[in-house]
């Protein structure tokens, strides 16, 4: 009957140390979430390139999207966009975002003010900046869009409770 106890007292001290080290975060009871699956150098062509946006306004084609070693959260595509169609209305969000016009012409909005879009104009919108594009010419516009949110650093707070689209 001794050995009885003893044994069991045994086993619960093995259970309660366990109760402990999982409280403490030393044994987690689940394996951590993985490591995420990294992009990898290549080449996407725009036939390959996945369609995940298509609308009145056009569309778009997502080449590489995922993380990177110092990056989450990208996406990399190319829109076409309509004559007089806007993929959206101006917004913002956390993330840093270029665009870069490769054919057509429109109409920037950076801050609330609109600016001349045209072939080679680069748009760059840090963190909490509304911007937009709209095609306001005769041919469809052709832009490459570039958006990501950086690895190790602490993202800039929402600044106000204004919405995301004006």
């Amino acid at each position: 009957m001794l050995r009885a106890t003893r044994s069991w007292s045994l086993l619960c001290g093995i259970f309660a140390a366990i109760i402990l080290a999982v409280l403490a975060g030393w044994f987690p009871l689940q394996a951590a979430d993985p490591a995420p699956k990294l992009l990898k150098s290549g080449v996407v062509s725009f036939d390959d390139a996945k369609k995940t946006h298509q609308g009145n306004w056009g569309e778009l084609r997502s080449y590489f999207t995922g993380e990177t070693l110092g990056t989450k959260d990208v996406l990399t595509g190319v829109a076409v966009i309509k004559p007089g169609e806007a993929i959206h209305r101006p917004h913002r969000h956390v993330d840093e975002e270029y665009f870069i016009i490769t054919a057509g012409s429109g109409t920037w909005s950076l801050e609330g003010k609109e600016f001349p879009a045209k072939q080679g104009d680069i748009l760059y919108a840090e963190p909490w900046v509304y911007h937009g594009l709209k095609n306001t010419g005769t041919t469809p516009l052709t832009c490459v869009v570039v958006k990501y949110t950086c690895k190790g650093i602490t993202l800039p707070p929402r600044p106000d409770n204004q919405p995301d689209e004006p």
